[in-house]
């Protein structure tokens, strides 16, 4: 089982500075679901900035979330330390 979500950071430009339970830090891009379905609300950028951590993964206030071993497999993982 991957790590789950412990922080997450919303940037301006549609991507979430992830802290994942096993201390590694990463990157996802949320820019490729922002014309997808449901996820087409977080494209209004005071929605986007309204994330939040529940059970291990991120998710907004309508219920919309993303697999938490997506986040992790598709995070660009910092080298260089988390950016608070």
């Amino acid at each position: 089982m991957n790590p789950r979500i412990k922080e997450a950071i919303p940037t301006n430009d549609y991507k979430l500075k992830l802290m994942f339970t096993n201390g590694e830090e990463g990157t996802y891009d949320c820019t490729p679901l922002l014309s997808f379905g449901v996820f087409q609300e977080l494209q209004d950028p005071h929605y986007f900035q309204q994330v939040a951590v529940l059970d291990g993964t991120v998710t907004w206030p309508n219920e919309q979330d993303i697999c938490p071993d997506t986040l992790y497999i598709e995070s660009q993982k910092d080298k260089t330390g988390y950016i608070r």
